[in-house]
């Protein structure tokens, strides 16, 4: 992978530092009236989510990252272990449950997940940012009960838990922000 200078970062751009991956949030070239000029960085470890801010002389070089984003289909789990299949190779690649993220209770077979690896190590599954999933258990909705902000718990397909207006019923097919995990709009047919 080639190298890269602090004078070349960008947002989006990732590379290793001390056996990290760190990925530019924000950067700005200083140059102070004295002394050396510097490059501020608030940069992203993308395998621990930790944010920080270091300032880099604008010669220092490091490794450029190459962090792969592929989309995979989830199949199945098996006890800590979730399949997802390669599109391409329809090959079963096992992801251990400590690598998925807390949204992950919003999929469900078959749906498309965005799977990120650096070096074939998986180190994120970022599930679609809208799911649809229907309803298997609330208490029902009462008719003319039209208060707004007022909402129940729900029980979704997937088993996970989320509060939902009054008039959602058992069967209802609703969409999700998985980012929030809030409910957004009960879906036609």
């Amino acid at each position: 992978m080639a190298t890269i200078s602090a004078s070349e970062f960008r947002n989006g751009v990732t590379f290793e530092m001390d056996g990290q991956v760190m990925q530019v949030v924000e950067f700005q070239h200083v140059k102070p009236g004295k002394g050396a000029a510097f490059v501020r960085t608030k940069m992203k470890n993308v395998i621990t989510g930790a944010v920080t801010e270091t300032s880099f002389n604008p010669t220092a070089k490091f490794e450029g990252a190459f962090v792969e984003r592929k989309d995979m289909e989830y199949s199945y789990s098996d006890g800590d272990l979730y399949y997802f299949m390669d599109p391409e190779t329809y090959d079963l690649v096992p992801i251990g449950k400590d690598t998925l993220g807390d949204n992950f209770k919003f999929v469900k077979e078959n749906m498309v997940c965005k799977i990120s690896s650096y070096k074939g190590k998986i180190f994120a599954v970022d599930p679609p940012t809208f799911v649809e999933l229907e309803i298997t258990d609330t208490e029902p909705g009462f008719a003319g009960n039209t208060a707004t902000n007022v909402t129940k718990p729900a029980t979704l397909e997937t088993g996970a838990e989320i509060k939902v207006p009054l008039f959602i019923s058992a069967g209802d097919k609703i969409r999700i922000d998985t980012r929030t995990g809030e409910y957004l709009e009960r879906c036609k047919g």
